[in-house]
């Protein structure tokens, strides 16, 4: 009996193939002969042939086809007259192929099928007879919305629902019943931890590790025993998102998790089962990332093996291996984790690596016919030209390729000079792709590149650095004039800033000088003509909230464009000095439009920075614009905008330190403005501290640089009551400097009589370090800490100090002795 049974069933088989037969003939044939089975039968047949993944793809696709159009044309023919043991071994056996199902469009064909039955299943009352279908629907839809929820509206939807949110999916994951609803809830874990605050997980961690290290060995066991991979495969996923958003909280844990991780690395090698070892990759290399390389050195040396072996592989592995991204990713991991000790490894990742950000999509140039006979599903991306024409782009390998740019992007960051062997392979495949619109991840991951690559370059000396250049430079240039996405636009701006500043004087030549300026001078031009425009809509008779809301947008796009403007006039006046102004005047009427007093404090704020960066790096040639920004400047010192407060106190700390004697009456005018600004009660709220730091600094600066256009003796001991600075580092580094100059030179204002003043300044000095003011390699902390040690040398003069100090600030004034 069976023989015959599973003989009928392969005659069905053929029957399938010959129902998708071009041939008209056999085809037809083939029709008949279904049409004469007996219902019963069919549904028996075609359920078998859906339940079975050795089948032929085709013959399970159109088996699902032909079972929904069966209970769509004669449910009433064939499902009533089955025995209720059939009707339900039906119904159960088709949620349960949903579950296990993991082809994407035959998931699809079989949810129709279940959608179709359940359809006729609710009686003319509205009574549901398949309640468990419901039942699976429901919590299967649950994990998906709450999924898509945790991405959509993170970190609010974490910070109210954390403790319902966790406790819920954990109790859903624990369904050993329903697989699919178990991996929707793995899925939706991914998405909330992701993007859940790090302080508001901790509390959890106990709880989720035991979960999804039980539910990992149940479903290792399950691969082992039943080849069932799906439920794994996010588990892996869910504790990798756990350990990144942990980072080092999650060592305590890392021993149970690694083993059975590399376990499956090392002999998960089917290729069914290849998506689950790529993800076990990757969650191997967000572990050693989180927990960092202390305690990850234990497995480091095996983990490096088992990559290895899977990249001497690599040739073997088919271009669509879903391996190859984590492998990459993990790659870029491993050298963050090992730094420098990762360069022995490059021979054997570049290769692949290199391939993959070398791929070239398939391009096509369509008219409207054509692209409607091209559904999404093939992969392909259009852009509408107009004049029934569309341009396609096929996105398959994209955001590999997207990927592996990034990765190359982090070698040449972590490695630096240990990179110089593939610099110039990676520019030549770089620079290229800043003219690739079609992926603007792409675009981002090149411009930021370039700098990152000229550092590496540097130790093969000028002559080679010089080439590397010119092979960029022009691109770049390029790139800022034509490219049309302001995202992309402004990085990279950014990266050409970062480049000239690598380079130096004389990397740019007259041509080059000619063209940028003619882009900056349209960039600064267009940023007034938009301003205008966008006051135009608001007069306009639709102007609401929403339309305020996307003029906002736009201003906010526009303003960052300036501060890039900024960026590479400040490289150029940094690497070029006085030389390069004759080159900026033909941009100074549109700078000093910037800072006039009706523009709005953005456009002021950045025309003050190019003007500050006027006075640090080209005076005392700067003097001769003075008329043109030395009012507004002054004026700007008590404007309303912290920011531009800021810039402008920023500018007199230059004016007293690099800006010559012309500028002299100028620091003795500023002088009673800072102090205003200082002394106003709401001066250190956290709007305005950095405006006020500056403003200190500026102080500072001029009794320093210009003592003799201000009483130094008056205004000391109010400029020591606002010390430390904490905000501001850089400035923070002047007014610590200043500080020693002053107790160094044994100034009787700041030590105070019998030295009086001294544990008031260990005070200050203790502050500083608790805020992290100064960094310990600055050359500041070591004149700090010897004047920390000369007091500490004198006896009881130390025990008064120390004893003035609370607990913290002494415990910061032992840390500084110890790092300097």
């Amino acid at each position: 009996m069976a023989a015959t049974a599973e003989q009928e069933q392969q005659q069905f088989y053929l029957l399938l193939g010959n129902l998708l037969s071009p041939d008209n003939a056999v085809r037809k044939q083939a029709e008949e002969t279904y049409e004469n089975i007996p219902g019963q039968s069919k549904i028996t047949f075609l359920l078998q042939a859906i339940r079975n993944t050795a089948a032929a793809e085709e013959a399970r696709q159109m088996a699902a086809v032909l079972l929904r159009r069966l209970l769509s044309s004669a449910f009433e023919e064939v499902y009533p007259a089955l025995s209720p043991d059939d009707q339900t071994s039906i119904k159960s056996g088709l949620l349960l192929i949903i579950q296990l199902e993991t082809q994407s469009s035959m998931r699809k064909k079989i949810c129709d099928i279940v959608a179709e039955l359940a359809r006729n299943l609710i009686d003319e009352d509205g009574n549901n007879q398949w309640p468990e279908v419901l039942k699976f629907l429901v919590r299967y839809a649950a994990c998906n919305a709450i999924g898509q929820m945790a991405t959509d509206f993170a970190p609010g939807f974490q910070k109210k629902f954390h403790e319902k949110v966790i406790a819920a999916l954990l109790q859903t994951m624990e369904d050993q019943g329903n697989q699919r609803v178990q991996a929707h809830a793995a899925a939706a874990l991914i998405n909330f931890t992701e993007d859940c605050p790090k302080s508001l997980l901790i509390p959890y961690l106990d709880n989720l590790v035991k979960h999804l290290h039980s539910t990992m060995v149940i479903k290792l066991q399950e691969l082992i025993q039943k080849g069932t991979k799906l439920v794994l495969e996010q588990v892996v996923t869910s504790i990798a998102s756990v350990a990144d958003t942990a980072e080092e909280k999650f060592v305590p844990y890392y021993d149970l998790f690694m083993p059975s991780l590399k376990h499956i690395v090392e002999n998960a090698v089917q290729k069914e089962l290849r998506l689950l070892r790529g993800k076990t990759i990757e969650c191997i290399s967000l572990i050693g990332l989180a927990v960092g390389k202390e305690k990850f050195m234990q497995d480091a040396s095996d983990v490096m093996q088992l990559l290895l072996k899977t990249q001497t592989d690599f040739s073997d592995l088919e271009d669509d291996d879903p391996q190859i991204s984590y492998m990459i990713s993990a790659w870029a991991r491993m050298c963050k984790i090992l730094g420098k000790e990762f360069q022995q490894y490059l021979p054997v990742v570049m290769g692949p690596l290199m391939k993959t950000a070398s791929i070239k999509p398939e391009v096509a140039l369509l008219d409207t016919q054509d692209m409607e006979n091209m559904s999404d599903d093939d992969g392909w991306e259009f852009v509408n030209l107009g004049d029934q024409q569309s341009f396609g782009i096929k996105t398959a390998g994209l955001e590999e390729k997207a990927t592996a740019c990034q990765m190359l992007v982090c070698y040449a960051k972590e490695l630096k000079e240990g990179f110089v062997e593939y610099t110039e392979q990676v520019v030549k495949l770089m620079v290229p792709l800043l003219k690739f619109y079609f992926h603007d991840d792409i675009l981002l991951t090149n411009s930021t590149s370039m700098p990152l690559l000229l550092e590496c370059a540097r130790v093969r000396g000028p002559e080679y650095l010089t080439q590397m250049w010119h092979f960029m430079c022009d691109a770049l240039i390029k790139a800022i004039g034509t490219e049309p996405d302001s995202d992309v636009l402004s990085e990279i701006m950014h990266s050409f800033a970062k480049c000239i500043e690598v380079m130096g004087d004389g990397c740019l030549n007259n041509e080059h000088f000619e063209e940028l300026g003619g882009i900056l001078k349209g960039k600064l031009e267009e940023h007034f003509k938009n301003q205008e425009l966008r006051q135009v809509k608001r007069q306009d008779e639709d102007y609401d909230e929403q339309v305020e809301e996307s003029l906002q947008d736009e201003d906010d796009s526009d303003v960052y464009i300036l501060t890039k403007v900024s960026d590479i006039l400040h490289s150029i006046f940094n690497s070029y000095k006085e030389k390069v102004l004759p080159w900026f005047e033909r941009l100074l009427p549109l700078i000093v439009n910037l800072i006039c007093p009706h523009r709005p404090w953005p456009d002021r704020q950045w025309g003050l920075c190019i003007f500050d960066d006027i006075v640090e790096h080209c005076s005392p040639s700067s003097f001769k614009y003075a008329e043109y920004f030395l009012r507004p400047m002054l004026q700007s010192v008590c404007d309303n905008s912290p920011e531009v407060r800021q810039a402008a106190a920023y500018g007199v700390g230059v004016m007293a330190q690099f800006g010559g004697d012309s500028y002299r009456p100028f620091c003795t005018e500023a002088l009673p403005l800072l102090v205003r600004v200082i002394q106003s009660p709401d001066a250190k709220t956290k709007e305005n501290v950095n405006a006020t730091e500056n403003c200190i600094s500026a102080v500072g600066k001029i009794m320093k640089f210009k003592p003799d256009c201000v009483n130094v003796e008056e205004v000391l001991p109010h400029w020591l009551s606002w010390l430390p600075l904490h905000e501001d580092k850089e400035e923070a580094v002047h007014t610590f400097n200043y500080l020693c100059d002053l107790i160094e030179s044994n100034n009787p204002v700041v030590l105070g009589p019998n030295n009086s003043n001294l544990p008031r300044i260990f005070g200050i000095i203790a502050d500083g370090e608790i805020h992290e003011a100064i960094k310990h390699e600055d050359p500041c902390t070591k004149r700090l800490a010897n004047v920390v040690r000369q007091v500490q040398a004198s006896g009881g003069l130390w025990t008064e100090c120390i004893s003035q100090l609370n607990a913290d600030q002494q415990a910061a004034i032992q840390e500084l002795l110890n790092s300097a």
